[in-house]
C-alpha cells in the first residue's frame, strides 16, 4: 500500500445519517474544504469497541470544533443500519455517521480488510487543503486515544516542530 500521510486525501461521496439518527443526506471530501477533518473508520456497527469510540469522540466534539476541525465516522453498514443504531443502543451523536456500504473509501484509504469486509480502525487528519496529515491504523480489538487525536491535531496546526508529548501552549522546537 502507497502512504497516503502527505498526499491528497482520496475523494469519497458517502451517505450519511445525521447523529440523532433523523435525517439522510450524503458527504463528500470537498464539502471539508477550508477545514480541519478528523474521519474515523470503525468495523461495524451493534459491536462492542465502536461505540466506545464513537461516543468517545461524540463528547468531545466541541473540543475539535473549537480548534476548527470537524469529525466524521464511517463504517461499511448502511446509513440505514447507522440510523436503527443511533435510535436504540448507541444514542445520539455529534456528528454525521456515513456508510461506505460500497467498500471504496476503506479501499482507498488503505485499511480494507477485503476477506472480511469490513474496515480496520484507521484515523485520518486532513487538513484544509484536502492533505492527510496525520494517519493511524489499529487492530479491531483497540479503541483509539480521543486525547492523543486532539494534541496531534493542535499540534499540527501550529505548522512548527512539536516534540515528543508536546501539549498546547507549550514551546515549540
Amino acid at each position: 500500500m502507497e502512504r497516503l500521510v502527505g498526499k491528497k486525501a482520496p475523494c469519497f461521496n458517502m451517505a450519511t445519517v445525521n447523529g440523532e439518527g433523523t435525517k439522510f443526506s450524503r458527504v463528500k471530501l470537498e464539502d471539508y474544504k477550508g477545514k480541519w477533518l478528523v474521519m474515523f473508520f470503525y468495523p461495524l456497527d451493534f459491536t462492542f469497541v465502536c461505540p466506545t469510540e464513537i461516543t468517545g469522540y461524540s463528547k468531545r466534539v466541541k473540543d475539535f470544533n473549537k480548534v476548527g476541525a470537524e469529525v466524521l465516522a464511517v463504517s461499511v453498514d448502511s446509513e440505514h443500519s447507522h440510523k436503527a443504531w443511533i435510535n436504540s443502543d448507541l444514542g445520539r451523536v455529534n456528528f454525521p455517521i456515513a456508510s461506505d456500504i460500497t467498500k471504496q473509501a476503506s479501499q482507498n484509504y488503505g485499511i480494507l480488510v477485503e476477506d472480511e469486509g469490513i474496515a480496520l480502525r484507521g484515523l485520518f487528519i486532513i487538513d484544509p487543503e484536502g492533505v492527510i496529515r496525520y494517519s493511524v491504523i489499529h487492530d479491531l480489538n483497540v479503541g483509539r486515544s480521543v486525547d492523543e487525536t486532539l494534541r496531534v491535531l493542535k499540534a499540527l496546526k501550529t505548522g512548527g516542530l512539536c516534540p515528543i508529548d508536546w501539549q498546547e501552549g507549550e514551546k515549540l522546537l
